[in-house]
């Protein structure tokens, strides 16, 4: 078996184990609550604003590559990894803190609200393999396959993250 098909043959392993243990953690996760401890509910405006950077990353990072400079690409869409890591570290934390916020607005921004939070959620777990694929194919040299999957990822994951911040903003001023 040559090196770079082993290598890819242990990416994959890892970014399927991945796509699936970080949402059943989450899922799980979200549903248990620390007693006895101080909420943390300074960090919904610090993790909205993790999205707000990640969502400015990737459109660097495109601008980036567009532009030819592969390793500010690289190094922007690392850093967007990153980002993405820690809001989702933040976001479990605040939530096993503290109550969930119910969203207060009524009449027809009740529906949009609901509309983007939904598929911001869902979006955020159909991302993580095609984050983590796009990011693998990069690694291995398999640029044309890494701008094939790109061009999938980059509009998803910004979506996510701009949606991020939306359904922070539409929901802040509910917090208690």
């Amino acid at each position: 078996m040559n090196s770079s098909v082993s290598q890819e043959s242990k990416y994959k392993k890892f970014i399927t184990v991945i796509s699936i243990v970080i949402p059943l953690a989450v899922a799980a996760l979200f549903g248990i609550k620390i007693p006895n401890v101080e909420p943390l509910s300074f960090l919904p405006p610090i993790y909205a604003s993790i999205n707000g950077v990640t969502a400015v990353l990737l459109v660097l990072s495109v601008i980036a590559i567009k532009k030819g400079n592969r390793k500010l690409h690289e190094q922007l869409n690392t850093f967007a990894i990153i980002c993405s890591a820690l809001f989702l570290v933040m976001y479990v934390a605040y939530h096993m803190t503290s109550d969930s916020t119910k969203f207060g607005g009524e009449g027809v921004i009740k529906y949009v609200y609901f509309f983007i939070l939904i598929t911001h959620i869902l979006l955020s777990i159909i991302i993580i393999p095609f984050v983590l694929i796009t990011f693998m194919r990069a690694r291995l040299g398999q640029f044309t396959d890494h701008k094939r999957i790109a061009k999938i990822t980059f509009p998803l994951w910004l979506y996510v993250a701009v949606t991020g911040v939306v359904v922070y903003l539409m929901i802040s001023p509910y917090y208690a």
